[in-house]
Order: structure tokens, then sequence, then C-alpha cells
């Protein structure tokens, strides 16, 4: 596995960065790729079915000149800024095992990422609502997955020393929750690890086998999906989200 530790200077270009990975080794590339980026401003992401109109508060987003964005995978809308760690994977899919099927794929991804934690922090990692992980049912890392026909991307977001403050502020409680939520709020729902990135990049690239960095990186793609899909509010938002 090939190791990429990037980070883009926008949001929108970092979210491109692993669509456009996802596409360089379905289109042949062929090498299977772990990469790592650190965001360094505050803005909100939704999932790709979301709706901005229950999901966030949309309004004060706007007031504090906070983007909103939409990512090209599953999953729930999330707050990400200084004190995350992101992650992704590009995995090849076979027609059989672990990675053939979403389920699969969910379980054998999340229990190497718990491994991987608790290297740094101890027993105590929990795999919790099919694609988080928690201690003692307190939320740090959200996951979620898009497939193509032979390779798939499967990312998330490690919370480290992140303002969780910021996120029931921006954020509405969720319109879908996983059972072990129990309706809790943000606040109670969250927690940061308190480690540090180098350290979570160390057991993560560790459970994985790295072994050498990138080699070529699609630049020219990076820019167009950033320009063409990331930036545009079409993307962004649907019909339904007009104030």
């Amino acid at each position: 596995m090939q190791l990429l530790d990037l980070t883009f200077p926008t949001p929108e270009e970092n979210l491109a960065c692993d669509e456009a990975l996802l596409e360089m080794c379905e289109q042949g590339y062929g090498r299977e790729i772990l990469r790592f980026w650190e965001p360094v401003s505050i803005f909100v992401v939704l999932g790709y079915s979301n709706s901005a109109k229950t999901e966030i508060h949309r309004e004060e987003c706007q007031s504090a000149g906070i983007p909103i964005l939409r990512r090209c995978s599953g999953g729930g809308t999330v707050v990400q800024g200084p004190g995350c760690l992101n992650y992704a994977l590009i995995l090849r899919t076979s027609a059989a095992g672990s990675l053939s099927t979403i389920p699969g794929t969910n379980a054998y991804v999340m229990d190497r990422q718990r491994r991987a934690l608790e290297r740094i922090i101890g027993d105590g990692v929990e795999v919790q609502g099919h694609t988080d992980l928690a201690i003692k049912s307190t939320k740090f890392s959200g996951n979620s997955q898009r497939r193509k026909e032979r390779f798939l991307l499967f990312h998330g977001v490690f919370l480290l020393n992140f303002d969780l403050s910021l996120i029931s502020r921006l954020l509405a409680h969720p319109s879908r929750e996983p059972r072990y939520r129990n309706g809790r709020p943000h606040e109670q729902f969250l927690r940061n690890l308190g480690v540090s990135a180098a350290a979570v990049k160390r057991a993560v690239s560790e459970e994985w086998g790295v072994d050498e960095t990138v080699g070529n990186l699609p630049g020219n793609r990076i820019a167009d999906l950033a320009r063409t899909r990331y930036s545009s509010p079409d993307w962004i938002f649907r019909k339904s989200d007009a104030l």
C-alpha cells in the first residue's frame, strides 16, 4: 500500500482529492492508497444524500462565514476543522471476500482501524453503529464509503483535539442516528481522543502495511473536481434545501 500525506489549502480540494484518487485507481493505477489530511479551517460536510435543510443550522453557518460542502460518500453530516485528522483508504474490491459487499467492507475496515487505535490508547476502542469508533459508547470517529467496480473509497475523520462546541452550534440533531446514541445531544455523544495526529498516522500506517509513497498525483482532476463539483451550489444543495 502507498501513502499520501497531503493537505490542500481548501476543503473543496481535499474532498476532491479523495474522489480523484478513487478514479485514478479505478482507471488502472493499480496500487492501494492510504491518505491523510488535516483541515486548516472550519467547514461543514454533508453526506451524499443528506439535506442541508434538516441537518445543519444553515443561517448560523452563513452568518459565521463557515462553508457548507457535500462529499461523494454516504453517512451523516459533520463539522471539521483544526484538531481533526482525516484519512482515506482506496482499496481493491473482489468478487469474493470481505470487500465484495458494503457490510463486509464496513466490518473489515472498522476492525482494522479499531486495532490501530488500540495501539495508542489500549483496550476499550469499540466499533459501534457499523462505521463509528467509540470509547464507552462515546464517538470519536465517523466513516463512510463509496464503491466503484474495482476499487472503493473508505474514508473518515478522527476527533483528536477539536472544538466540540462548534458541532451543536452548527449542526441540528441528526435526522437518523445509530441506536447506541440513544438520543444524546452532540456534546454528550462525541469526544476527542487527545492524542497527536502523528501517533494516529503511525499506528494506522502500520496496520495497513504502508511500504512506499504515492508516485502519481492526479492534480488536474483534483482541480477540476474542486471547481466544477465541490464548489458548485448545484452539487452542495438539493432543490429541497432552498431557504
